[in-house]
């Protein structure tokens, strides 16, 4: 090992492990003790705050603040470090206790300088990427799932449909994904890759037969690729609303990301939006539910099958209170 790595590895297990003898940094790095007091003398020359202590408990350390230093993590790391991940997404595939105990190891590692910045940041940020309302329960089929991807065994199903219609595939499970508290499955099929939602899958089988995954397959490349196309591909429905001031609120945050304000308000405060909705169902529901407090602009055709609708309705509870 040339001398300027050798130092450079001598910092790190220092950093690392602290105290550690002469003999047993000797060891590490397959020199003599001899070798290792004059690096260490080279260090001290260099400037660098090593320092070694003689008698039973003694040893060669760094001081700590040059420990702070050498990790290279500021205040801002350190924070992004311990912001906390979702405690149900880790529980659902058994490591709710693992990121426990590795928080715990985290702490215990940090220079003493930076303890009080982890604990500031985790009583003041938290990340909670599950959905408010969200399946209460595991699938029935969630242990089999994770012993397929895990271990490369080819999967016998029934998979539901969106439209209800019950499939039967074998599947070459790769991964496991949770998008917003809802867990899929990423398997392939024919050749070809998929993604299936957990929660409708009727039954799954375990094939006691492995498969081969695909040497090129990247799982954060092909997630990213499938949201892509999904956007893309996406049946979507536009409409432009003028909404009342007092649900203005209320359709910006039902619709996060998919409204665009069409100048600005008007006299009365009442505002304009373009509206992304998933199908004309949806934008009709919506209009129904503003009731007084909206307005269609465009297309004309849902304004006409809003006043059909709503005509059929009041015929409808007419009908129904006659009774």
């Amino acid at each position: 090992m040339m001398r300027a790595d050798r130092l450079v590895t001598l910092i790190l297990l220092l950093q690392t492990r602290g105290k550690l003898t002469a003999q047993a940094l000797a060891e590490e790095v397959g020199v003599s003790r001899r070798t290792i007091l004059r690096d260490v003398e080279a260090l001290s020359i260099s400037g660098i705050p090593i320092y070694s202590e003689g008698g039973h408990g003694g040893g060669i350390a760094l001081d700590e603040r040059y420990r702070t230093t050498l990790t290279g993590l500021n205040a801002a790391e350190v924070q992004t470090l311990f912001v906390s991940n979702s405690p149900t997404v880790l529980s659902d595939v058994g490591l709710g206790e693992s990121a426990d105990r590795l928080v715990l190891k985290l702490l215990a590692g940090l220079p003493a300088a930076h303890r009080p910045i982890a604990a500031h940041i985790r009583q003041r940020l938290l990340i909670d990427p599950t959905w408010w309302w969200h399946e209460p329960r595991a699938s029935a089929f969630w242990e089999v799932l994770q012993q397929a991807v895990y271990e490369d065994w080819l999967l016998e199903t029934t998979y539901e449909h969106y439209n209800g219609d019950l499939v039967e595939h074998v599947l070459e499970p790769y991964s496991l994904v949770n998008k917003s508290g809802l867990w899929y499955l990423v398997a392939q099929r024919e050749g070809e890759l998929r993604t299936y939602r957990v929660a409708r899958f009727h039954d799954v089988r375990l094939l006691k037969r492995v498969f081969t995954r695909r040497l090129d397959f990247d799982l954060p490349t092909y997630w990213q690729a499938h949201l892509q196309a999904f956007i893309e591909n996406f049946s979507t429905y536009h409409c432009t609303l003028r909404v009342h001031p007092e649900r203005v609120a209320f359709v910006t945050g039902l619709l996060p990301g998919r409204w665009e304000p069409l100048g600005h308000a008007n006299e009365a405060g009442w505002m304009t939006f373009r509206l992304t909705m998933d199908s004309l169902l949806m934008a009709k529901m919506l209009v129904f539910g503003l009731g007084p407090f909206g307005e269609v602009l465009d297309p004309a055709d849902l304004a006409e099958t809003v006043l059909r609708d709503a005509i059929q309705l009041a015929a409808h509870a007419k009908l129904t209170h006659a009774d």
